[in-house]
């Protein structure tokens, strides 16, 4: 299982989408994907979640973790393989610990903690909840998004990773995030690029 949750090698820059359910990661995630004609990584543990609840009408528990951790990164580590430039991963290991801690009262097996925070990615988009609430069959916890936007922001702080908030309407963070990947782009070439 261990191996199962390292990224692949790859010089492509990977950006995560990083924050509370309903904030427009997938949207923002697909818009950029297309944009730079590059791949984008699905939340596998959305359809995970959305097939335990079709079969049993059953949320996730504890056990669903690790499997959902390594669904995650068997997707990644087959669309970085395809990437040119970017890839866009529409969450990672990191989005998966923050929910495990908040959902099961900071419960989160030892080994996703560990490749949560070895596993790494050049930016980090952070989406703000000022965006209209959209009820599915997964999405319960609409009065928690401030609370757990802040919970993301301090994870980033506190393992001090590079991040930009995205706020505002859908176009307004599409333009800003593609300024910030540009300056990304930019620095990088001037460094020459590194191998995650």
């Amino acid at each position: 299982m261990e191996t199962a949750l390292q990224q692949e090698p790859s010089d492509c820059l990977r950006i995560v989408l990083f924050g509370p359910e309903s904030t427009g990661k997938t949207t923002l995630a697909k818009a950029l994907a297309d944009h730079f004609n590059d791949p984008w990584v699905p939340e596998y543990m959305r359809d995970y979640a959305q097939e335990k609840w079709d079969a049993s009408g059953q949320t996730l528990e504890r056990e669903d973790l690790l499997p959902i951790a390594k669904g995650q990164m068997e997707v990644e580590n087959r669309c970085v393989a395809k990437c040119k430039s970017f890839l866009f991963c529409d969450t990672n290991l990191l989005e998966i610990k923050v929910y495990s801690e908040y959902y099961f009262n900071g419960f989160c097996p030892e080994l996703l903690a560990k490749y949560a925070e070895e596993n790494t990615y050049d930016l980090y988009f952070l989406t703000d909840v000022d965006v209209p609430w959209v009820k599915d069959d997964l999405r319960d916890r609409p009065n928690d998004r401030f609370t757990l936007f802040h919970i993301f922001e301090t994870e980033l702080k506190k393992l001090k990773l590079p991040y930009v908030t995205l706020s505002g309407s859908h176009e307004f963070r599409f333009q800003k995030a593609l300024q910030a990947l540009e300056k990304l782009a930019s620095n990088v070439h001037r460094k020459g690029p590194t191998t995650n």
